[in-house]
């Protein structure tokens, strides 16, 4: 396949996408997924979008956070209409809409365009770091007083593998670092301020494919490091993602190998 052409086919729609984003900014929770989890009918309306245009422009199957599909499939599209939707419904720009391809099970394209901030960064796998269809390399920042790192969020179930307590325990370790934490409540933000150089690093706890993969390309693009909490290589069936340059994961991984249960 094209990663080149596909790339500009999906950036295409992701330009309709985010006129119908910028439009519903503030809009109010409609459908109640879980305690503390919906989304809003522009979630729904733009994953119709993506759905129904990837599938006509690139005749390639898509996965969605709203309404599901199969993973099964060579080469399949995955879409997160409203990454932090909280904050969207809010009014808050920090959100964003994330679409990745898989190909054999990996991630080859990515896309995170963050329209109220009027940024979309992109990457297809051999390319650089694409920022607004531009060439794009984050400085060098040696300095550690300026460190930061995204840190997905605090709340979680008692139940889940990341529970509140554990995560508040890393937040507290990862502040007695260089790195200081940074609450965005965007995964996709998190993973794409780490992509520009604006985070050193960022933290997702999410297990969910469609949170994580588009950062994973911008990342693997800037040739940052990419990996589970456990330190394994990230893989679409992983259940978290770090990312970041190599003194920043050096410095979260040693948070989470003092934390973490093996």
């Amino acid at each position: 396949m094209d990663l080149s052409q596909l790339l500009s086919q999906a950036e295409e729609i992701c330009t309709e996408a985010e006129h119908i984003f910028l439009d519903g900014l503030g809009a109010d929770p409609t459908t109640f997924k879980a305690p503390g989890d919906f989304a809003t009918d522009v979630d729904v309306h733009i994953e119709e979008l993506l759905r129904t245009r990837l599938n006509q422009l690139t005749g390639i199957p898509v996965f969605g956070e709203e309404q599901g599909g199969s993973l099964n499939h060579q080469a399949v599209w995955v879409v997160d209409p409203v990454d932090g939707t909280s904050n969207y419904a809010a009014g808050n720009p920090l959100c964003a809409i994330l679409m990745s391809l898989i190909i054999d099970q990996k991630p080859v394209i990515g896309i995170t365009s963050l329209p109220t901030l009027g940024r979309r960064l992109s990457a297809y796998r051999g390319s650089p770091l694409l920022i607004n269809g531009s060439p794009f390399r984050p400085e060098s920042r040696p300095s550690t007083l300026v460190g930061q790192v995204g840190f997905s969020s605090v709340s979680s179930p008692a139940a889940s593998k990341f529970p509140s307590m554990v995560r508040q325990g890393l937040l507290s370790e990862l502040a007695d670092t260089y790195l200081r934490p940074r609450i965005t409540g965007s995964v996709g933000v998190d993973l794409a301020f780490s992509a520009q150089g604006i985070f050193g690093g960022a933290v997702s706890f999410s297990p969910h494919i469609w949170d994580n993969a588009a950062g994973v390309v911008l990342n693997r693009a800037i040739g940052g490091y990419v990996t589970d909490t456990s330190g394994q290589p990230w893989t679409i069936h992983s259940d978290s993602c770090v990312v970041g340059s190599p003194q920043a994961h050096s410095a979260i991984m040693a948070t989470m190998s003092r934390n973490l249960p093996t």
